[in-house]
């Protein structure tokens, strides 16, 4: 009996097709392009779930330097005052306190600036 690709073929092809929704050109509706492009847009994904990571520590160190400045430390000098005085806040919260309670930031870095 001659078997033909039916089922398990068309659901790995719907599979790649329903992953290219929203492509432009042949790209959404071809396999063999769709193909391509689903597998280099994953590779993009994965790649840039840590560049999002990179990224967002480099803003909230920005945040945290523009804060500490205004009360007169440099970043450097607040992160190794927040080590000393043994103070584990990471860089997300110590951003978030910057922008939503700027008073409280000030206390935290001038336990910084005294340790």
């Amino acid at each position: 009996m001659r078997v033909k690709k039916g089922f398990k073929a068309r659901r790995r092809r719907n599979r790649i097709l329903k992953l290219a929704k929203g492509f432009r050109g042949r790209r959404k509706n071809c396999y063999r392009r769709a193909n391509q492009a689903v597998e280099r847009a994953l590779d993009y994904a994965t790649r840039d779930r840590a560049v999002r990571k990179r990224n967002f520590r480099s803003l909230w160190i920005v945040r945290i330097n523009a804060a500490a400045r205004t009360v007169g430390l440099s970043y450097s000098k607040l992160i190794a005052g927040l080590a000393k005085a043994k103070i584990s806040l990471d860089r997300k919260v110590l951003s978030d306190l910057a922008i939503a309670d700027p008073a409280g930031f000030a206390a935290i870095a001038n336990i910084a600036k005294a340790a």
